[in-house]
């Protein structure tokens, strides 16, 4: 049974891969009879998009799993390694759009049409508003994949605006300025290159367990204060496993209580923290004397 995170999550890549497959097909057809090299570039970034989509929907079922015997800590790492894929889709999107740019630029073709402006204008609004939806989901859900899901949005809205400018220079400038479109198009390929970087470095510092939730570590400090018998929090490491974080957490108890007393307030202060803070999945926690 899916998760409610799960869920949301799901929804918002099923609505990137829909929306990426429209936006492939008008934006080739658009540079194939427009005569525009940009637009064709675009869509080659569209149709990768898809891909990766379908690869991110993967990771998310599979990232989800409960734990098992061989996988006592669930399956949570999935989802970082399926970024990494993603980020590759994007470095070949980008490698292929700038090689393909750099043989148009030796080689001028004719100028775009002038209604190719008219297709990008709605598209790049599209894929803003795609990635604010994409990103809001994926920060509700805690999801790297689904992050990196929706920096494909804004990676293709760029790679958009980039081909509006080329294509109104080569059409304002005319003759001599056909090859404006197509270094439109390898500056895409540089921004793409870009967040393909910013991408991959979270889900990188996600795979090496970077301590990177200092808000986080403070809430689980705060909300485990509330529990009767803990008296304080020393050692607190956090780290994320798919949507959720699971947390190693030294409480100190009184030292002149006995065994089965600590034991009890340890499991209290389980139950609060993965009550009061949903997005943990897994609590470990050690007792330590106050002394």
């Amino acid at each position: 049974m899916a998760t409610p995170h799960e869920q949301i999550a799901i929804k918002a890549t099923y609505f990137s891969i829909i929306g990426n497959a429209t936006l492939a097909i008008i934006k080739v057809l658009a540079g194939i009879f427009g005569n525009s090299y940009a637009l064709i570039a675009d869509a080659i970034e569209s149709t990768t998009d898809i891909f990766s989509s379908f690869l991110v929907l993967f990771g998310l079922k599979y990232a989800n799993r409960p734990a098992d015997k061989n996988h006592p800590y669930g399956h949570g790492r999935a989802e970082p390694l399926i970024t990494f894929l993603v980020v590759g889709f994007l470095i070949t999107s980008a490698t292929v759009i700038a090689y393909e740019s750099i043989i148009n630029i030796r080689n001028p073709h004719p100028l775009p049409k002038v209604w190719t402006l008219f297709v990008l204008a709605p598209l790049i609004v599209w894929k803003e508003i795609s990635f604010r939806l994409v990103m809001k989901k994926a920060n509700d859900t805690n999801s790297s994949s689904l992050k990196a899901d929706a920096w494909h949005h804004r990676s293709d809205a760029i790679t958009s605006i980039a081909a509006f400018v080329g294509i109104s220079i080569a059409l304002y400038f005319g003759k001599g300025y056909e090859t404006a479109d197509d270094w439109a198009a390898l500056f895409a390929s540089g921004f793409i290159l870009y967040n393909s970087y910013l991408i991959f470095r979270p889900a990188l510092g996600e795979i090496m367990d970077e301590h990177l939730y200092d808000d986080l570590v403070e809430e689980i400090r705060k909300v485990s204060l509330t529990v009767e018998g803990v008296v304080g929090t020393e050692k607190c490491y956090v780290r994320k496993a798919g949507m959720l974080f699971q947390v190693d957490l030294h409480a100190t108890v009184l030292a002149d209580i006995t065994v089965k007393r600590g034991h009890i307030i340890a499991h209290r202060l389980k139950d609060t923290l993965l009550q009061e803070i949903p997005q943990l999945g897994y609590v470990l926690i050690h007792i330590e004397p106050n002394e």
